[in-house]
């Protein structure tokens, strides 16, 4: 396990009097009390957690010998050193809760997205949580709304709503969706508690363990955990200029996939957009094999320039493309306010799984959102929010350019959040990370968005959440960090840490 990622905010005081091997020991002492390191955990070796807090190997050596001298840890010679077992459980906690838990992915990116959108160290630029900027949000108008409206809607619209979603705004959202070519009714719309409950309840209503699902890679991070959780099995499309076609069909007669996932527009983290050619022999394909397409579209609304094709959605001809939408890219993920459109047959059947979650999705969030759309106020918002990220895209690529495309290779997206970058020299994202993380900077390693193993070059920046100021300042500081590790490198030191990085 690694146990960076629950230190990721925390600290060494230098003006403390405390001894810094005594403040890390006492660090990890409490993750162990309160058992989120439990029994067992393997720590670090000394030389990586020495790496992770910045100080000399003798300090970490140092810190294990008080965990050790507490009877918290272990060292076993030739192995490494380990959470020791609870001599005492009752004193602990009066419930063993870890022993009551039921099996979970043992995957060491399992708690990715939690991660990425947890509080970062003091001073830190992150660009790894793909989120829009706080200060567009559009709060005032939704205040507006809220105020004005609030005293005219029927009391009962705030009780028990069908599962399926507040009426008025199923409407609204159909109405929407016919502006891009997509003709759906309010049977084939359902709400969701953000667009991520979806991939979750596809999951739960067409997979079984041992299924098969395509999906391209790289690709969305929480589609991977959500299938993997499922217990499917990942045939994995590889990136390329070109959609393969021909790779997808042969895997459509060996193995007889349940679903194909796919971001088509503005993917991510790639940013790239399939053609509408692409697109058209997708669904021919589809078509004659009966192949459910999940299409996850969350950036769309988001062009900075060609608008892109119409949606697979759009072209379905037969049926089977689930289509699916959340209002918190363009809107502020808070609203926690998605859907998806499909089949009669299919909602119906997802609205019975999901009222075992949460009955129905937020009705104020729905409520507001429905205002929002029928008074026309969305067009009007991503004009706003266009007009602003093209700008932010644009000074991030010319700063990437002027500062680091020596030590990089990077893609300028159409629309959509991010830069998806490649290292021309030595060492991996990881480690360009754990580095980077002493310059406070922070961003995703490419490997998380990947089913099969890649040799870890890969990285994503998302341009949206700061300003132009602060994305000069985290290119600054990227740069840097690139700059130190490659003088490291060409002074052959010791290899970075190997443990997964501060997110």
């Amino acid at each position: 396990m690694d146990i960076s990622k629950y230190l990721n905010s925390a600290e060494l005081d230098t003006f403390n009097k405390q001894p810094l091997y005594l403040q890390i020991s006492l660090l990890i002492a409490d993750k162990i009390q309160k058992q989120i390191l439990p029994s067992g955990t393997k720590l670090p070796p000394e030389r990586e957690l020495a790496d992770l807090f910045a100080v000399s190997r003798t300090t970490a050596i140092n810190a294990y010998r008080k965990l050790e001298q507490q009877g918290l840890v272990w060292t076993k010679v030739g192995s490494g050193t380990y959470v020791a077992q609870a001599r005492d459980l009752e004193s602990l906690s009066e419930v063993p809760w870890p022993q009551l838990f039921t099996a979970y992915p043992q995957n060491p990116l399992a708690s990715i997205l939690r991660d990425l959108v947890s509080t970062n160290a003091p001073g830190t630029i992150s660009l790894a949580a793909g989120m829009p900027d706080p200060a567009l949000y559009p709060l005032e108008t939704f205040t507006e709304l809220f105020n004005h409206n609030i005293g005219t809607v029927p009391p009962a619209d705030f009780g028990h709503i069908p599962t399926e979603g507040y009426y008025p705004l199923r409407r609204a959202i159909a109405a929407m969706l016919s502006e891009k070519g997509i003709q759906a009714s309010t049977e084939n719309i359902l709400t969701l508690s953000g667009s991520q409950q979806g991939l979750y309840l596809l999951s739960k209503v067409l997979l079984e363990p041992g299924d098969y699902v395509v999906m391209e890679t790289p690709t969305f991070i929480g589609a991977i955990q959500v299938f993997q959780a499922a217990g499917a099995r990942v045939l994995s499309l590889p990136y390329s200029e070109k959609f393969s076609i021909e790779l997808l069909e042969d895997f459509l007669i060996r193995y007889r996939p349940k679903l194909l996932y796919i971001i088509p527009t503005y993917q991510n983290p790639t940013g790239r957009v399939m053609p509408e050619h692409e697109r058209k022999d997708l669904v021919k394909l589809a078509k004659r094999h009966r192949l459910v397409i999940v299409e996850d579209d969350p950036y769309s609304d988001l062009c900075y320039g060609e608008q892109p094709p119409q949606a697979l959605k759009a072209m379905d001809s037969y049926g089977g493309v689930v289509y699916l939408g959340t209002f918190s890219k363009i809107l502020f993920p808070g609203l926690r306010t998605g859907y998806l459109t499909g089949p009669p047959v299919l909602i119906n059947r997802l609205a019975l799984e999901k009222q075992f979650i949460d009955l129905h999705s937020n009705n104020i969030a729905q409520w507001l959102v429905t205002m929002f759309l029928n008074e026309g106020k969305l067009a009007e918002h991503l004009t706003k929010v266009r007009k602003e990220y093209k700008k932010r895209r644009d000074t991030m690529a010319k700063a990437l350019r002027h500062l680091c495309v020596k030590d990089i290779d990077f893609t300028v997206p159409e629309g959509g959040f991010y830069f998806w970058c490649k290292l021309k020299q030595a060492g991996t994202s990881q480690q360009l990370l754990q580095a980077a993380a002493k310059n406070r900077i922070s961003f995703v390693p490419g490997e998380a968005f990947h089913t099969v193993p890649t040799p870890g070059k890969e990285f994503r920046l998302c341009f949206t959440t700061h300003n132009e100021t602060f994305l000069i300042e985290s290119v600054q500081r990227l740069a840097k960090t690139l700059t130190q590790i490659t003088k490291k490198d060409n002074d052959n030191d010791a290899p970075p840490s190997s443990v997964w990085p501060i997110i």
